[in-house]
């Protein structure tokens, strides 16, 4: 889960980091208003998105009066942000903030993420903030510092004054920076995150280090541990069909194809997208049911489905375990009878008591001519690649 630079900024800031004072608007009055309250003859007006690239986009702008404030929010606020992370469709804006400007002298990079080559939390920096870290990664890896951490015992203060040195800082900015360090890495703890990051952490000609952007992603499986977090999600800056499967419990994954999967267990669903990639089909969605799916949750997997007009077919993969296929193959049908299979269903079960799910499958062919059962993936997958042409 994601949330917007204002949110993670504060998180930042009630850790101990040094984050400069900042306004958030929802109104182009709003962000006049907040550039008054600033006090400082330059600001920046920053649109809060889930989505990098805002500068080039336009949507990051530094103003130098109220009037520039309201235009600018006028602007952001009524244009959808497009950008190469956001595709051609962009996304809402629909809240800003607006910070004091800053007289940087040098930007730097500090971030905590789970390097999975190395099954461990790690501490990334480098002496070149204000760009993406994959760029700088690329084009000089030797100047990306990467420090793993103890899974106990976190960021030690010996690491973080390494970092601090290898940065360049000395005295007390290298003190300053460890105490930095050491609190990003306490947030990305205390909070389960997958990602806490400060781009840019800058030096300011004062002689200040300061935290002016910030990005928080959390582990969507820990969230049961942070309602307060979870409540912090904006769900307008998904796409819809993802922010309804999430409340459903689904795991849903939009692609480009016109083939949509129904399936219970991620190896389970990568390996039925594959099938239907080889018999030349497209699939159109990656979504795991989970093992104990219900009627209930087949009804919701089958409406965002079919919520999407690129799906002209659907083929439903499920191993009967812990939900047996005759339970499965019952709520398949009472889907289909309460929203109604409108494009070809093809259905291949496996498991406990398959026999008797292809018999209740069998007899609902009458009621519902779309729906046609299929007795392995493999013939599942020609069937509906066949059906959807």
């Amino acid at each position: 889960m994601k949330i917007h630079e204002y949110q993670a900024r504060k998180l930042l800031a009630d850790a101990g980091i040094p984050v400069p004072p900042a306004e958030v608007a929802f109104t182009p009055d709003q962000a006049a208003g907040a550039f008054k309250k600033i006090g400082l003859p330059v600001a920046v007006v920053k649109a809060q998105v889930y989505a990098g690239g805002r500068g080039k986009a336009g949507f990051v702008k530094l103003v130098r009066s109220a009037d520039e404030a309201l235009d600018a929010a006028k602007y952001m606020l009524t244009h959808r942000m497009v950008s190469p992370q956001t595709g051609p469709e962009g996304v809402p804006v629909n809240a800003l903030l607006v910070a004091g400007g800053v007289d940087i002298a040098k930007e730097y990079y500090l971030g905590m993420t789970v390097d999975r080559t190395r099954n461990t939390a790690t501490m990334i920096a480098s002496a070149e903030g204000g760009v993406e870290i994959e760029e700088v990664a690329r084009r000089a890896p030797e100047k990306v510092l990467k420090t793993p951490l103890h899974p106990l015992l976190g960021l030690q203060a010996y690491q973080a004054r390494q970092i601090a040195y290898a940065l360049g800082f000395r005295e007390t900015l290298a003190n300053a920076a460890v105490k930095i360090m050491q609190a990003l890495a306490k947030v990305f703890a205390q909070y389960d995150a997958s990602l806490a990051e400060i781009n840019p952490l800058v030096l300011t000609r004062q002689g200040l280090l300061l935290a002016i952007d910030a990005k928080v992603s959390f582990d969507d499986n820990a969230l049961f541990r942070h309602k307060d977090i979870e409540a912090l999600a904006d769900e307008s800056q998904e796409r819809p069909l993802d922010a309804r499967a999430r409340r459903a419990n689904l795991n849903y994954i939009a692609l480009d194809g016109n083939i949509g999967c129904v399936v219970n267990g991620a190896g389970l669903a990568m390996s039925t997208m594959d099938i239907i990639k080889l018999h030349g089909g497209e699939p159109a969605n990656f979504l795991d049911v989970g093992g104990g799916v219900t009627a209930e949750g087949a009804a919701e997997a089958f409406r965002i489905l079919l919520s999407d007009p690129k799906v002209k077919g659907v083929l439903v993969n499920i191993f009967g375990g812990i939900a047996k296929c005759d339970l499965i193959a019952q709520a398949l049908v009472s889907a289909g009878r309460e929203i109604g299979f409108s494009v070809p269903v093809v259905v291949r079960l496996e498991g406990t008591n398959v026999e008797r799910a292809r018999e209740i499958l069998s007899a609902a062919r009458e009621e519902m001519p779309t729906l046609t059962s299929a007795t392995d993936l493999a013939d599942a997958a020609r069937k509906v690649v066949a059906a959807v042409g």
